[in-house]
């Protein structure tokens, strides 16, 4: 009995621009270990500048590559049908006169909601309140109780995002990573069903 070949696709690639793309770059393997080094180098796609930054490899185009080289071979498909393959072109370098725009931008934008919120909640009013019913005086400005929470928002927002500028707190996915992801998988749902050419036919 003939052992199967055992492959898989991976979820997603990124190469270079004209790259020549493998079996093995975008397959996982398990054969006969000297038949699986030779798989590997199988050539399936030319990157071209036409392909613009995305490439769609559908799983049939694998095996129609294996069946030529293996005919005989036993296939066992697992997992995904395609793979995204990112072209990576040069990027231009961001002007760091946008950058601070953008970045005075949100910066007063993000503030601006906050107190925008703060005024809709009556927040200045709750902490007079709050003030009066702890020590029994009236105070516009109960610094005391507006200071830490000033700090307290700053700190939330920290633990909140899970991120202290590039380092992480924590292993724990934060709610924006999460969101990003799943923005992520369905662009790339997107990209699977309107840009694979195996999926567009026109019956005349």
């Amino acid at each position: 009995m003939k052992d199967p070949l055992y492959l898989r696709l991976r979820n997603r690639l990124a190469v270079k621009p004209q790259s020549v793309i493998t079996l093995g770059d975008i397959c996982q393997f398990f054969w006969d270990g000297s038949k699986e080094e030779a798989i590997r180098r199988i050539p399936v796609y030319q990157v071209s500048p036409k392909d613009g930054n995305l490439v769609i490899i559908d799983i049939m185009q694998v095996i129609e590559r294996l069946r030529s080289a293996y005919p005989e071979a036993e296939l066992e498909v697992q997992g995904a049908s395609q793979i995204i393959v990112e072209v990576m072109n040069p990027r231009k370098r961001a002007n760091p006169l946008l950058v601070a725009l953008v970045w005075i931008l949100l910066f007063v934008g993000s503030g601006l909601a906050i107190m925008n919120f703060h005024t809709d909640v009556s927040m200045k009013e709750v902490h007079q309140r709050i003030f009066y019913l702890i020590t029994g005086d009236k105070n516009l400005h109960p610094l005391w109780l507006q200071i830490p929470y000033s700090i307290g928002i700053g700190l939330g927002m920290v633990l909140f995002f899970n991120h202290i500028f590039q380092k992480k707190i924590n292993e724990e996915p934060s709610p924006l990573e999460v969101e990003l992801f799943m923005y992520q998988q369905n662009v790339d749902q997107y990209y699977i069903q309107h840009e694979n050419k195996e999926n567009q036919r026109t019956k005349t």
